[in-house]
């Protein structure tokens, strides 16, 4: 750190160790938000192939739905992780939150496809504060060794909120006077409280930097970000692979970010900062955090539409079905939370859980439209275990092995890259399912409208029964195919994990660390 940027940062008031009664009720609001957060997405997961559809909609669209709002959470979460480092963390997050209500209500009045895929940015936007503040707040005011407690409170609330999200959005599209607008504006009240719980709750330290925000960093990374997405979306159904379109969009994209990262290494506040690549663990924690949201958001984020259009069921159904996932990350992550608080080792449940998900996803890889229901529930409790014993705890091993001052970085750069991975995972593996759905259904009937590319997404219901039959056993086929492309790309999380070095936990929080990182500063 340079003489000026130590002389410029002044702690507003000390970082005093906050109480286990302080940190629950700041709690409060912080899991108020990440349950908005999570909600957003998956009580429309069973909506979504009835919204599309009513909406007039096609494959692709049901595709941009949920990737734009990915999309837009996985462009400004480093500049949400940044300006965490240099601005008032509770101001930002309360500022997530107004962006998210906007986007719900948007969403909610929506009278077309395209009006809903726009207000899925301001969402995504929301979502991407939610995502990297939330974490960067819990790591200021609690240490890595203590966090672990915590992260079990943040498992359940995931768990609830998609337990919860999926039940009731299917009860929401199967209740004629309620409707699947409902799912939007469900959200509404839930951000509003989190913003007048987290006013009251949250007593953060304000520290004071004399620096400037790298905007024009931000904007190449979103923009080059952006257009490989958009260019791993439309591939394969919008114009071929192998097109002119795909040379010009994936040469401007790699031409945006290599600028994006010639300014990065210039700039003396980057959004990501190269430097921190130079630590090893942040580095195999970001490459298995990118892995992960490849293998799991990509396969998993089509289930629903398994569930519905292979397996016949309505949106509630499918909702419980999704519950032994949740179940096994819900009881996976706070038993090795817990256990990771008592002994201080993480590693060996690093390796299990990214063995597990690995695991999972082969299994999923073997299901058709005909696969038993109790089968299927125990393939997802494998999956769900692995992935709860993963994910946060990436998170924690990174946080614990930077300096206080880029705790907000580093927990964003994590959280961009498992959120660009499932951008990537659910834009490309979209396109694959799309396209093979098409060929299937055209092996056994010629061309089907709604059926195929580009049409509408089918509803199963207004098929005859010959036609449907091929229908329910295209998109089992199809999407027992994004998981056998999930599962290899699962095992290299497996690697990444066993070059990390075990290093003990730290007991302090993030906040009485910056205040012995600056003092040292201020005396050298």
């Amino acid at each position: 750190m340079s003489a000026s940027m130590t002389e410029s940062r002044e702690p507003e008031s000390p970082p005093d160790s906050m109480g286990r009664k302080q940190v629950l009720e700041a709690m409060s609001g912080l899991m108020m938000g990440m349950f908005v957060a999570i909600l957003a997405s998956t009580v429309v997961a069973n909506a979504l192939p009835r919204i599309v559809s009513e909406l007039g909609g096609s494959q692709s669209s049901y595709t941009w739905v949920v990737t734009t709002e990915l999309l837009a959470m996985t462009a400004t979460v480093p500049l949400w992780g940044k300006l965490s480092d240099l601005y008032n963390k509770k101001l930002l997050i309360q500022l997530s939150l107004g962006l998210f209500v906007v986007g719900s209500l948007v969403a909610g009045f929506a009278g077309n496809i395209e009006l809903l895929i726009g207000s899925r940015v301001a969402q995504g936007i929301g979502a991407g504060g939610l995502t990297a503040l939330a974490q960067v707040i819990m790591a200021a005011i609690v240490s890595p060794r203590e966090l672990g407690k915590y992260s079990g409170v943040f498992g359940a609330v995931f768990a609830v909120g998609t337990i919860a999200g999926p039940l009731i959005g299917g009860v929401m599209v199967d209740t004629s006077w309620l409707g699947w607008r409902w799912c939007f504006f469900l959200g509404v009240p839930f951000a509003i409280a989190a913003i007048l719980l987290l006013q009251r709750t949250l007593n953060l330290p304000t520290v004071r930097r004399d620096v400037k925000v790298d905007y024009l960093g931000a904007f190449l990374i979103m923009a080059g970000v952006s257009t490989l997405l958009v260019w791993s979306s439309l591939a394969g159904h919008q114009f071929a692979w192998g097109s002119a379109w795909t040379a010009g969009l994936v040469t401007a994209g790699v031409l945006i970010l290599a600028l994006a990262v010639y300014v990065e290494s210039k700039v003396a506040e980057p959004i990501l900062p190269l430097g921190l690549f130079r630590n090893r663990t942040v580095t195999l924690t970001t490459l298995a955090s990118f892995l992960v949201g490849v293998a799991m958001f990509g396969g998993t984020v089509f289930l629903s539409q398994y569930f519905q259009l292979s397996l016949g069921k309505s949106p509630t159904v499918a909702g419980l079905l999704s519950l032994p996932m949740i179940f096994g990350l819900l009881v996976s992550s706070t038993v090795s939370g817990q256990l990771i608080s008592r002994t201080g080792k993480w590693k060996s449940h690093l390796l299990l859980g990214s063995a597990l998900m690995t695991a999972g996803l082969a299994l999923l890889g073997t299901l058709d439209s005909k696969t038993n229901l109790v089968v299927l529930g125990a393939y997802m409790v494998v999956l769900g275990v692995g992935v709860g014993m993963l994910m946060q705890n990436l998170v924690l091993v990174a946080q614990n092995d930077v300096d206080a001052q880029d705790l907000g970085t580093a927990t964003s750069t994590l959280s961009f890259f498992r959120s660009l991975g499932g951008s990537i995972g659910v834009s490309a593996l979209g396109a694959v399912l799309a396209n093979r759905v098409t060929a299937l259904i055209t092996e056994d009937l010629g061309p089907l409208p709604g059926g195929g590319e580009g049409g509408a997404v089918p509803n199963i219901a207004t098929l005859p029964e010959p036609v449907a039959n091929v229908v329910r056993n295209a998109y089992g086929e199809a999407t027992s195919e994004l998981f056998l492309i999930s599962a290899p790309i699962a095992l290299l999380v497996i690697v990444a994990v066993a070059f990390l070095k075990h290093k003990p936990l730290k007991t302090q929080s993030g906040n009485e660390r910056l205040a012995e990182e600056t003092a040292a500063d201020a005396v050298a």
